[in-house]
């Protein structure tokens, strides 16, 4: 009876902080800074949100042409169709359901550590932030290859080294100016990036034999084939990281993951039918890039170019979205004591993470000039660790906090959320399954790095040697507290 009254007066004495604390986030969010950002005015609305999250998944079809070439048309078409029910279809809504029941930036991180603890928090940073990072930087690389096909003379040397630089400083500096530039600027990009696709579509229409659909490769590579499927459909999540920053998170979200999913699902398919069904070559012809070869095909020179174009646009708008998910992934850390304060610091003028955006994008120019099949490879690793520990989080909060708001939430009581992710949960190990040592190798080093970081971190806080925030410990009632003054303002 003495531990039982003794457990009483510490839930009672915990209600109260946790009342107390309530109060304190509430009178935040009625002075003004919403419970989640310091982004002021300047937040993310429904179309710019849109095509952020299509260039952190995608950006058009370029890059699924290996599926064909590894698989041929039939199961490439079968893959594009049948994927995004099993792997973006629940990540989405894993995203929309605990974006909108934390709307503070650092998403993935800040589910983790409420779940789980700081040191999960910690680790689900280190996986999700290296894996961004090794991304974003194939983008500089990847936009002066495509832009030597039109001007060879970056093909190499200086040229190629400052057109790469060029690249990253220029896109650093637009994401310093403010998220809704770069959202705009993505709404443009989209728009220039995928018309190419939708005329090369309209002009296949007439050139299509369906019978063509049904070919297969000769000898199929299967690895080849569920890595491509899964490069151009994930990072679902990536938008999470800056949730602080999106005009009411809880109806925005929701419906911008939805618009998303259905257009990157859509920008796949449609070219991917168009092409293969227009346009009788082996699948062993369809190489990266082949894209613009087969819009030569069925429509002529021009079309290729402008899709060659259309490559280096995307290769912009992929590039300015990771690198705005990243910043804003590490000043969540910040915000949770996980990294020092200074990844917090706001540019004066714009309000965003200056110190973030700096460090991200000097990792990714370092990392652009060098050839990294392996870690591209871990990187993919580490993402699936990243997703797992997720859907782990997901599975958790919803059995543990059943009573936190959640303006949006998956329509499935629990063990419905349960089965959700099982099947993305085991492709997850099934890709994890077939990396090789090396893979697993650089994915342990990696980890053992985030978890010495972690550690850092703390022997620095208790030492005094590095500014540290304490680390949201009162994060539950600035959540409640932020949903209750939203649904009083409509904000949500």
């Amino acid at each position: 009876m003495a531990r039982e009254a003794h457990l009483g007066g510490d839930a009672a004495a915990a209600a109260a902080k946790d009342k107390n604390a309530e109060a304190d986030a509430l009178a935040a969010a009625d002075g003004g800074g919403g419970g989640a950002s310091a982004g002021g005015g300047h937040k993310l609305s429904l179309v710019p949100l849109i095509f952020l999250i299509f260039f952190e998944v995608a950006g058009g079809p370029y890059g699924a042409e290996p599926a064909v070439q590894s698989a041929g048309p039939l199961y490439a078409l079968l893959g594009f169709l049948v994927f995004p029910f099993i792997w973006a279809v629940p990540e989405a809504l894993v995203t929309a359901e605990l974006s909108t029941a934390m709307p503070g930036n650092g998403g993935f991180v800040l589910w983790a550590d409420r779940a789980f603890g700081p040191l999960s928090g910690s680790l689900m940073g280190t996986w999700k932030y290296v894996s961004g990072a090794i991304n974003g930087a194939a983008f500089p690389a990847l936009c002066a290859d495509y832009l030597a096909r039109v001007v060879p003379a970056v093909a190499g040397g200086g040229p190629r080294v400052a057109t790469i630089v060029a690249f990253n400083v220029a896109l650093s500096f637009l994401n310093i100016t403010g998220l809704t530039v770069v959202g705009w600027t993505a709404v443009g990009l989209g728009v220039a990036s995928l018309s190419p696709f939708l005329l090369m579509s309209g002009a296949a229409l007439p050139k299509i034999r369906p019978r063509r659909w049904g070919g297969v490769a000769a000898e199929k590579d299967w690895k080849l084939f569920f890595n491509t499927l899964f490069w151009n459909l994930n990072y679902w999540d990536s938008v999470s990281t800056m949730a602080g920053e999106v005009e009411r998170p809880g109806k925005t979200l929701p419906k911008a993951l939805v618009a998303a999913v259905s257009m990157t699902s859509l920008g796949y398919l449609l070219p991917l039918m168009a092409a293969t069904g227009a346009v009788d070559v082996a699948p062993e012809d369809w190489g990266n890039g082949f894209f613009a070869d087969a819009a030569g095909m069925i429509a002529g020179r021009w079309l290729k170019y402008w899709i060659e174009v259309g490559a280096v646009l995307s290769s912009i708008g992929l590039y300015s979205a990771t690198l705005s998910s990243a910043a804003f992934q590490l000043l969540g850390m910040a915000d949770l004591g996980l990294l020092p304060r200074v990844f917090a610091a706001r540019a004066p003028v714009f309000n965003t993470p200056w110190v973030s955006i700096v460090a991200t994008s000097a990792i990714t120019l370092g990392m652009s000039f060098f050839s990294f099949n392996s870690i591209v490879a871990a990187a993919n690793f580490l993402y699936s660790l990243g997703m797992l520990l997720e859907f782990a989080a997901f599975i958790w909060l919803r059995a543990r906090r059943p009573d936190l708001p959640r303006p949006y939430r998956v329509p499935a009581r629990l063990p419905g959320a349960v089965a959700l992710c099982l099947v993305p949960s085991a492709f997850l190990v099934f890709v994890m399954a077939i990396a090789g040592w090396k893979v697993y190798a650089i994915s342990a080093a990696f980890t053992a790095a985030g978890v010495g970081v972690y550690y850092l971190m703390r022997l620095c806080k208790a030492r005094g040697c590095l500014r540290l925030s304490d680390g949201g410990g009162d994060e539950w009632a600035a959540a409640a507290a932020y949903q209750r003054q939203g649904s009083r303002n409509g904000d949500v």
